[in-house]
Parts: C-alpha cells; sequence; structure tokens
C-alpha cells in the first residue's frame, strides 16, 4: 500500500501553498494552467520521495536492475495516472471542487509529451508502468526531445506538419538530475596502439563533444510505493558561444557548433530520407546509448570498483534496433576505459544485453551505411568490424565454405551495418512481440540465425496498461466491473475472467449497452465540435486509429466504404445498418502514398457527409492529431475495432488489445496478437477475414498476384476503382493511388499488400458485423466476453513474463 495518504483537506492546502510559492497566486486569482502546475507539482513531491525511496533500497540491496532503452516513450498526460495510482484521485477531485474548479477540466491543460510516434512508444511506458506496479526494479532511457512527433493540422484534406512545443506545460514532470551529466564525443579521429605494458590506449582528437543532461521522470506504479524512473536526456553544447564572431556580426556562424549539438536532442524521428537526416537520427542513436551506459557503468564502478561483475547486475533491454549500438558502445567502455580484453569484455557484453524485435518489414529492420558510422563514431565502427570479423568465422564453423550464406548473415556487408544481426550477435536473448510474430521470426525472418541460437528465441506477447485503458479511459464500465467482480483485477487482471459467468445477466448487459452509448455521444459531442460533422448515434462506431502505413491497410477500409456508398445510391432504401468510420492517423511527414491517404479520406469524407441521398446512414471521419488523450476517449466509445493488416507484417499491435478491453469487437485478420486475441475470445466472438499468413505469403512469393484481374472480374471492386481514378467532386487527382493498386509503383509489386484479394472476404465480415449489431443483447454478450477475456493482455502480465523468463529478477506478480 502507498505510504503517503493525501485528504482532501491536505491536498487543498497542498495545492494552495504551491499557487502561493511558484506563482504568486492566491486560489481565486490562479489561471487553469496554473492550477494544474501546481496540482502536479503537488503529486510530483509525492512521487519524488517514492523515488528516491525505491532508489535508495535497490542500492542497499545490491538487486539486479533493468535498464530500458527505446528511442521513444508515449507516456500520455501524466497528472490524473500518477493521482489514481497512488490513490488520491477522488480526494483530489474532491479538493479542486471545493476550490471552483472541476478536474476534467484540470486534466486538459496538460500537453500530450510528444516523446513517442505510436506503438513502439506507448508499449514502452506501459512497461514502466507495468515494471513500477509488480516491483520489478527498472530504469527507462530515451531522449528528452524539444519537438516530439509533430502536431498534425489537416488543410484542405491534406496533412500539414506543426512544430510540438510540448514541454510548456510537460517539463514540470522532469526533475534535472545535472550532478550525472555525461559527455557523449560525435566524430573526429582515433588513433589507438599498445604501449610498453600491453595495454591499449585509444585517443580521440578533433571531436565534437556533446554533453548529456538528465532529467528524471517518476513512472508511478498502482497500490505501491515502488517507483520506476524514465531517464531522459538532453543535449548540450559544452561550447561557449564565440563572441568575437558575434560581435563582428557573423551571427550564424558564432551559433553553429553551439547549435550543432543541441539539435540532437530537437526533433523526434528527424527524416531519413537524405544524408544529413541519416546523420541526426544515427548521433541520436549513439547520444543515447552512450549517455546511458556511461551512466550506468559509473555508477556500478563507484559501488563495487570493477565492472567485472556488470552482467550480474543489470540487463540492458533494447526495445527495437533503434538502440543496439549499445552493444559496441558497452564493448569500448569495457576496454578502452576499463582494460578488459576482448574476450572478458564480449562475454560481460553478451550476457547483459536482450533484444526485442518488433518488425518483420526488411525496410524496418536499420541497416546504416559504413562510411557514416565511420564518420560520426570512429571507434565503435573499429569495434564493429572486430565483431563482425569474429562473428563471421564464428559462422564459417556452422556454414562451412558457403561465402553467400555467411555473407547473407554479416553484421558487415555490402558497405553498410546490419543492426538487427548486430543486435543478435550481441544478445543474450530475441524475443517477438505476439506468438505468431516470433513464429515467423524463428521460421523465416532470422530462419539461419534460429537454427544457431535456438535457445536465445522467445515470445512474450505485448500488454497494456490496463489500469489506464480501463479504469481511467471508461470509468464507468470500470464500475460497471467492479459492481460485480470487486476492485481485485487492478493488480491481478487475470481476475477479469470471472465476468464470463454474467453472459445471461440481462440487466449487467444492458448496462454495458448504455455505457457505451453514453461514451460514443461524448465522441459525437467532440467530432461536432471539431470536425462539424453531426454523427448518427444510431449508427456503428467503426473505428481505425493508428500509424498510417500501407501494410496496415487504410486503404482496404477505404475501398469497402466506397462500395458502400454505390450500394446506397444505387438503392437508398436497402435494409441497411448506419455506420459511422472513424480514422486517425499521423503520416510520416516524408510517406507521400500515407499523406495522400489521409488525403482520400477527407475527400470521402466530403463527399459522403454531404449527399442527401445518403443522410446519416453513413459518415465517414478523420479525427486531427490522433494521440494519446484522444485515444482514450476513442477507445471506450469504438463498437467495431479495425485491425485488418495484411497477415503476416503486424508484429503485434496494441490497439486492438486497447479496444477489445474496451467492448469493441474486432474485425481482423489472423495476424499479430489477432491471433491470440481470438483464441482468447473464440471465433464466435470476433469478425476474422482474409488470407492467413502461409497463403499471403505464398501468393506474394509466386509472384502470380494480378490485382488487374481482379478488378476485370469483379464488378464491385472496378466500380470501386473507377470512382477513385475519375475522383470525388473535388479536384484532387486519386490515380496515383489506383495505380499502385493495380499496377504497382514505386519500384513494388501491384496491391502489395493485397487489399484487392482480400476484398470480398472483408466484405462479408463486415455483413456479419451489420447482421450482429441488430441484436443488441447478443452484440453486447459478444462484447462482455471481449472484456472478460482481455485480462491475459495486461502489461504487468507482460513484464512478469520479461522478469521471469528473460530478465531474472524478481517480481510480486502472480501468474
Amino acid at each position: 500500500m502507498p505510504k503517503y495518504q493525501y485528504t482532501k483537506t491536505a491536498l487543498k492546502e497542498a495545492i494552495a501553498g504551491k499557487l502561493q510559492r511558484h506563482f504568486g497566486r492566491e486560489v481565486a486569482d490562479a489561471s487553469k494552467e496554473q492550477v494544474y502546475e501546481a496540482c502536479a507539482l503537488v503529486v510530483r513531491d509525492a512521487l519524488t520521495e517514492h523515488m528516491i525511496e525505491t532508489q535508495n533500497e535497490v542500492e542497499k540491496n545490491g538487486e539486479r536492475q533493468v535498464h530500458y532503452l527505446c528511442m521513444e516513450f508515449l507516456v500520455g498526460r501524466s497528472l490524473r495516472n500518477n493521482a489514481y495510482n497512488l490513490g488520491i484521485l477522488p480526494a483530489m477531485t474532491e479538493a479542486l471542487k471545493e476550490m471552483g474548479y472541476e478536474m476534467a477540466d484540470i486534466f486538459e491543460e496538460e500537453a500530450d509529451p510528444g516523446l513517442g510516434n505510436g506503438g513502439l512508444g506507448r508499449l514502452a511506458a506501459c512497461y514502466m508502468d507495468g515494471m513500477a506496479t509488480t516491483g520489478v526494479r527498472g530504469t527507462g532511457y530515451s531522449i528528452r526531445y524539444e519537438h516530439g512527433i509533430f502536431k498534425q493540422k489537416i488543410e484542405d484534406g491534406k496533412q500539414v506538419e506543426l512544430p510540438d512545443s510540448w514541454l510548456a506545460s510537460g517539463d514540470v514532470w522532469h526533475i534535472p538530475a545535472m550532478d550525472d551529466t555525461r559527455e557523449v564525443k560525435i566524430g573526429g579521429t582515433v588513433d589507438s596502439y599498445f604501449d610498453e605494458s600491453g595495454k591499449l590506449v585509444v585517443k580521440y582528437h578533433d571531436y565534437t563533444p556533446v554533453l548529456a543532461v538528465p532529467y528524471d521522470m517518476p513512472i508511478s506504479g498502482y497500490d505501491t510505493d515502488n517507483v520506476a524512473t524514465l531517464r531522459l536526456w538532453e543535449a548540450r553544447s559544452p561550447i561557449a558561444l564565440d563572441m568575437k564572431l558575434f560581435s563582428s556580426g557573423e551571427y550564424l556562424k558564432a551559433l553553429e557548433k553551439h547549435a550543432m549539438a543541441e539539435t540532437i536532442s530537437m526533433v523526434l524521428y528527424p527524416e531519413d530520407n537524405h544524408r544529413e537526416g541519416q546523420s541526426l537520427r544515427l548521433k541520436q542513436q549513439y547520444f543515447l546509448v552512450s549517455a546511458t551506459l556511461q551512466d550506468i557503468c559509473a555508477k556500478h564502478k563507484a559501488k563495487y570498483g570493477t565492472l567485472e561483475n556488470f552482467a550480474h547486475k543489470h540487463v540492458l533491454h533494447i526495445n527495437d534496433t533503434h538502440p543496439t549500438l549499445v552493444i559496441p558502445e558497452l564493448m569500448r567502455i569495457l576496454m578502452d576505459e576499463n582494460d578488459m580484453s576482448w574476450e572478458n569484455a564480449w562475454n560481460i557484453t553478451s550476457q547483459s544485453v536482450a533484444y526485442t524485435n518488433h518488425t518483420v518489414m526488411p525496410e524496418a529492420l536499420e541497416c546504416w551505411p559504413v562510411s557514416l558510422l565511420q564518420e560520426l563514431m570512429p571507434r565503435v565502427m573499429q569495434i564493429i568490424y572486430e565483431i563482425n570479423e569474429r562473428f563471421c568465422k564464428e559462422l564459417w564453423s556452422y556454414f562451412p565454405n558457403d561465402f553467400q550464406k555467411i555473407s547473407k548473415l554479416a553484421i558487415v556487408a555490402d558497405g553498410t551495418v546490419r543492426m538487427a544481426h548486430l543486435a543478435i550477435a550481441g544478445s543474450f536473448s530475441i524475443n517477438g512481440v505476439s506468438a505468431l510474430h516470433s513464429e515467423i521470426l524463428k521460421n523465416r525472418v532470422f530462419n539461419d540465425f534460429y537454427k544457431i541460437y535456438s535457445s536465445k528465441f522467445c515470445n512474450v506477447t505485448n500488454g497494456i496498461a490496463h489500469r489506464r485503458w480501463l479504469c481511467e479511459a471508461n470509468p464507468a464500465l470500470a464500475e460497471l466491473i467492479e459492481s460485480k467482480i470487486g476492485k481485485g483485477y487492478r493488480k491481478h487482471p487475470s481476475e477479469l475472467q470471472v465476468l464470463a459467468n454474467y453472459g445471461s445477466d440481462t440487466a449487467l448487459l444492458a448496462r454495458l449497452g448504455e455505457i457505451k452509448r453514453d461514451n460514443k455521444q461524448r465522441l459525437a459531442d467532440y467530432i461536432k465540435e471539431h470536425n462539424g460533422i453531426e454523427v448518427n448515434m444510431d449508427s456503428i462506431f467503426d473505428v481505425q486509429v493508428k500509424r498510417l502505413h500501407e501494410y496496415k491497410r487504410q486503404m482496404l477500409n477505404i475501398l469497402h466504404i466506397i462500395s458502400l456508398y454505390h450500394k446506397l445510391k444505387e438503392n437508398p432504401h436497402m435494409p441497411f445498418v448506419p455506420r459511422t468510420f472513424i480514422f486517425g492517423s499521423k503520416a510520416a511527414p516524408g510517406y507521400a502514398v500515407a499523406k495522400k491517404t489521409i488525403q482520400l479520406i477527407n475527400s470521402l469524407s466530403n463527399l459522403i457527409n454531404n449527399d442527401p441521398d445518403i443522410g446519416d446512414k453513413l459518415k465517414v471521419v478523420f479525427i486531427e492529431d490522433y494521440k494519446v488523450s484522444l485515444a482514450e476517449m476513442i477507445m471506450p466509445a469504438a463498437e467495431v475495432s479495425e485491425q485488418i493488416s495484411i497477415a503476416g507484417k503486424e508484429a503485434s499491435g496494441t490497439g486492438n488489445m486497447k479496444f477489445m478491453m474496451n467492448g469493441a469487437l474486432t474485425i481482423g485478420t489472423m495476424d499479430g496478437a489477432n491471433v491470440e486475441i481470438c483464441e482468447a475470445v473464440g471465433r464466435e466472438n470476433i469478425f476474422i477475414f482474409g488470407m492467413e499468413t502461409p497463403e499471403a505469403e505464398a501468393l506474394a512469393a509466386s509472384g502470380n498476384y494480378e490485382p488487374m484481374v481482379i478488378y476485370q472480374n469483379d464488378p464491385v471492386i472496378r466500380g470501386v476503382m473507377d470512382h477513385m481514378i475519375h475522383g470525388f467532386g473535388d479536384g484532387v487527382d486519386y490515380t496515383d493511388l489506383a495505380n499502385l493498386l493495380l499496377h504497382g509503383g514505386n519500384g513494388g509489386p501491384a496491391d502489395r499488400y493485397m487489399s484487392l484479394k482480400d476484398f470480398a472476404s472483408y466484405a462479408v465480415a463486415q455483413e456479419r458485423v451489420g447482421e450482429m449489431y441488430r441484436r443488441p443483447e447478443n452484440w453486447n454478450y459478444m462484447s462482455l466476453m471481449n472484456i472478460a477475456n482481455s485480462g491475459r493482455f495486461a502489461s504487468d502480465r507482460s513484464v512478469a513474463e520479461y522478469a521471469q523468463n528473460i530478465w531474472r529478477v524478481k517480481t510480486n506478480f502472480a501468474f
């Protein structure tokens, strides 16, 4: 139980005190923003005490620690989540009410931290919550981006990217730790030689020094004093401003070196379709791992006097390939700064690093030009060359005389460094993030590596922070659940399974429907205010919110919407269950096809929503600037969850789990965690369609897939594609998107992700959705079965599996 309990009266006094000391304001004179910051400071004070106590306990007991490195942590807003976890949310709500403020209004003053892009970053944030709650001693590490994922604006149907200056209200949660500032060396040249005693001496010249300044963000656990820490590194230049140049009017030159260093933490995921962007991304990755490792190693050595026992006390977990440079960087520190032999350093490194793979997409398995690594981190590149040479010798013993195979598996080949291969070579564990994904890694993507290192490969299916995504985002549903099964599921999510016993409780099913309708109304009000679209509350809220990528097949959804529009135009009086199709998504700024797809959704929205023949039977909504706080409104309101990626491409997904937990029914392919969701709820409580992975992969490999044949023989597809080619009455030409589907382009085959192939099956599944929706009690029963079986997808379970099977650390989670 948490040690500190805040009463309503104590909170009122604490908040008023913060307003006076920090802003010179009495409660009556304070703005909502100032009240928010005062509340945040009160909560942060409590968390900071917990954090210090947790760190002291770890230091005292010498427990093995988990260091979780990820380029993004999409933590979402913190005030409500921390107040909930600390058990003070009701008291704070009442305190603010008596002070003249609504808690919901104060929550809205907090910006969404721009520290992530999508599923990867949200997963990392959920795992921090899980570590804190289950007692795992964990620290997350990332970069304190000044401008996070861009703010999306839709102008004339197009995505426009604006800076996301989230730190204005977000830095209240960050505690500076200036004493732990580290220096990272970028570029320059390296001289290495052995002195008279045989010691390796490495000297750096002409490098650019960059200071890594840490800010600690305490991450609360639920109903516990344990706190995890997210350490964010900010890049600063130690080089003083050249006043001589500045005074002579050469302002830009005076600022050049200063700005070059600080650019590293300026923007999350700069575009890398040019060398400058690649250079900045690689600097960011090295900056993160170098600062982190210097920090961990310095503290370890201060405590133990040696790094010989490093692997016994630390696990370095790299979330995807972005932090893979942790392997050669740890080797550098062990050898160059601690006089270790190669063999000893490699033994420590390879026993310390664990790697989670998040993709089967070849383009996402990072490869960096050797020339760029050589330029930016010459000593690290020397070490990578040596790792590669020794690795290839090892491969030779498995594949003697097979030069082609060894070249295929090498870390360095064809002028590039393959980061996934480096991660596999230098890690003691490699895991996928769903049962299907892990099998694909073993049997296809990394099959040759699996043959050699089968014991390294394992699976941990992703999970979500169920307290945030159910208890906080959907309090009415949480109240209904707790009226039947109590509150134990908050820490033991498997207890949700007890809800399956209430499938015949008609009053509960009816209440479930009422809660869903209330959540729909809240979202409908938001859509009316922000989009000017009035949606039909009796329509199915069919939702696809996720990163915009071709493999996620927003296009399949779009094609089906056009086909429904055609049916209604031809027969306006046909029996039809009204639909509201809701999209939310951001396209990477340099991803032209994704951006054009957003424009297509908005063109379609304008056409359908303004057609008097259609009325309120069909609506299309694109919600601008999709982010965590919007997801917390959208997911409780969704009735259908679109998880329609082509089978074999989505590693896991976590949105599918959040929708399921909030009672939405999944329409999806047997891809990623959909497979396990289907297994959990039964095929009768999910809408499965389309090819499965073996069929999709075989068809792609055969080269025999011909979308034009489908176009010629299927009148529905032909009508849809012709409409796209002719446009939607707003003067925007979508021939390029149609050609990608029918003829291919950009060096790829026609309809690379086979939307046309799966279209007919998808349309049949959508008909089943409509039929089932006509029977509310059956629909609500299916919804209840999804909620009841969602406990296995809680991040507490995922973290506990990592702790038990990979990290080998203690956890208080009971399986």
